[in-house]
């Protein structure tokens, strides 16, 4: 069984408005009603967890979940202080079923394709057969840019290999077990990671890049609103 964590509990810091982006409408439809249908119409996504920010439960519920009949969502998840946090709770909220799959994406990515969400639980099945100390699959995308290390007061250090740098986008798959323990792990040691591949990767498993393009971009500032809707309206995505 596979089952998705949606993290929408965040509120706009970069975006104007008195509305968090996740619930702001993008060609008609909510962002967070596009991304959550993208796992609604995956056949290995069987249920779907959203975090969502203290006091919205109801509003997400009746403007998003029923009126764009999002049945796999089995629940919405009060979010924590931070995102590490917020999937966690959610985490915990995910009966105990060893062997499974979890899939984590950001509630602000929209343009992610069913397709690629398919490929990637089929993915860590395949390559844990191969490597069973591949724990983790993630989408990402090569740097098309030149890539500097920079000290902290504003001086290059170093020109590092584009070849050898991506940038890293979700869903993140991993096995049940693994993201809880790698959580918990982190929470024992107060670290808090950028991503939840990076929680897997201090537990000493592999991970495993699934490329993609940089089409799947977050939603952030305006001109991602815009890039989004561009895309969108041309019939390159959902």
């Amino acid at each position: 069984m596979s089952v998705a964590i949606i993290t929408a509990a965040g509120r706009s810091t970069r975006l104007k408005g008195n509305i968090s982006k996740q619930f702001m409408n993008i060609y008609g439809k909510p962002v967070l009603a596009r991304t959550i249908e993208a796992f609604q119409s995956s056949q290995k996504i069987k249920k779907i967890y959203v975090t969502v920010p203290g006091g919205y439960s109801k509003f997400c519920r009746e403007k998003i979940i029923k009126r764009y009949s999002l049945s796999k969502v089995k629940k919405l998840v009060v979010g924590g202080s931070n995102r590490q946090e917020s999937v966690y709770n959610a985490l915990k909220e995910i009966p105990a079923s060893p062997g499974s799959v979890v899939l984590i994406h950001d509630g602000v990515r929209p343009l992610i394709a069913t397709s690629e969400i398919d490929s990637i639980v089929d993915e860590l099945t395949q390559e844990n057969k191969k490597d069973s100390n591949i724990k983790g699959v993630i989408i990402a995308a090569p740097a098309n840019e030149t890539i500097k290390k920079v000290k902290n007061n504003g001086i290059v250090e170093e020109t590092i290999p584009r070849g050898k740098v991506w940038h890293a986008q979700t869903p993140q798959a991993f096995f049940y077990e693994v993201i809880l323990d790698a959580h918990k792990k982190a929470i024992e040691d107060d670290f808090v990671g950028t991503d939840d591949a990076s929680l897997v990767e201090r537990m000493g498993w592999k991970i495993k890049v699934f490329k993609v393009t940089h089409e799947n971009i977050k939603i952030t500032t305006p001109i991602d609103l815009f890039l989004a809707e561009l895309m969108i309206t041309k019939g390159n995505t959902k």
